[in-house]
């Protein structure tokens, strides 16, 4: 299946910034999953300062403002061919040792909550087991936008009961790494049914089981990622892989605009 996507980000200040830093992961990369038949990343009212591979595999730029314009832009659009391999991306690779991914992280850190979660948790081969919590996960965590923010824990978020696909997939890495797997974050992009417009990226987790390698697993969605979805930047959470984040000194008022469009 070959995705067009558009994703623009639009940050606007009232008076003239001070000095602001962004952090863009906005540029797929070529895999088991997909091959990028075309992708442009366009900046407006800002400047790159540098770009790297960050120690996850990460297409990385750094992007700086300051003084006028009010309007800063990042529109990363292009054409992305996706393979259905029933959510496998095969085995591990890149700088980050695999150990790495069995460490919590400061967004996942198990509580009181996760506890008697995992201690409820029916037995099984691994996944069937993974597959089992994706489902538990579903029906303890209801879908609500905006019920979390970009710093809810997991913990904070199964406690509540709801949230979004960034919590989904927060838990589920936290549970999974209880049970001693390897896991990690994936930010990306997923074609809805309801229509091409969308207000936010995509999130789920990979985990690593044997000689399958890494497996994708969307709590969101119930099902392991398929042509449907695009990867764009992976991590021991969303701190690692958000698309845009950033500082910003100064007294400026930022309104911040997004808009995505998947569409096959």
């Amino acid at each position: 299946m070959r995705l067009k996507i558009t994703h623009r980000t639009e940050y606007r200040y009232d008076v003239p910034v001070g000095y602001g830093l962004q952090r863009l992961r906005l540029v797929p990369l070529a895999g088991p999953t997909q091959a990028v038949i075309s992708w442009n990343l366009t900046i407006e009212g800002a400047r790159e300062e540098t770009r790297f591979v960050d120690p996850f595999g990460n297409d990385t730029r750094l992007v700086s403002m300051e003084g006028a314009p009010h309007l800063v832009a990042v529109e990363a659009s292009g054409v992305v061919e996706t393979f259905d391999t029933a959510g496998i991306t095969g085995q591990h690779q890149g700088f980050a040792p695999l150990w790495l991914f069995r460490r919590q992280t400061a967004l996942t850190t198990p509580g009181p909550a996760l506890q008697a979660f995992v201690e409820q948790m029916p037995g099984g081969e691994d996944i069937a087991l993974l597959h089992a919590v994706v489902n538990m996960l579903a029906d303890k965590v209801a879908y609500v936008p905006g019920s979390t923010t970009s710093a809810t824990t997991a913990e904070e978020a199964l406690t509540l009961g709801s949230g979004v696909c960034q919590d989904h997939a927060h838990i589920f890495l936290t549970i999974a790494r209880m049970l001693g797997f390897p896991a990690r974050y994936i930010s990306g992009y997923l074609m809805m049914e309801a229509g091409s417009e969308q207000a936010a990226s995509h999130a789920w987790a990979e985990v690593h089981v044997g000689s399958l390698g890494w497996v994708g697993f969307d709590v969101s969605n119930r099902i392991s990622p398929d042509q449907r979805y695009v990867r764009i930047a992976t991590g021991r959470d969303f701190r690692d892989a958000s698309p845009v984040s950033g500082i910003r000194l100064g007294q400026a008022a930022e309104e911040l605009a997004v808009r995505i469009s998947v569409e096959q």
